[in-house]
């Protein structure tokens, strides 16, 4: 395996990663548990 390859492999996959940590951060189904999860600090 040629070192290109594996930088190459390394790379897609941690761009897949990021795009999928992206899309469930942004879903919607995620808004209300963020939104209160953001408020925790000032809940005292």
């Amino acid at each position: 395996m040629d070192v290109n390859l594996l930088r190459g492999l390394i790379t897609a996959i941690s761009l897949a990663c990021f795009v999928g940590i992206a899309l469930w951060a942004y879903a919607p189904r995620n808004k209300a548990r963020f939104e209160q999860d953001a408020r925790l600090p000032f809940e005292d």
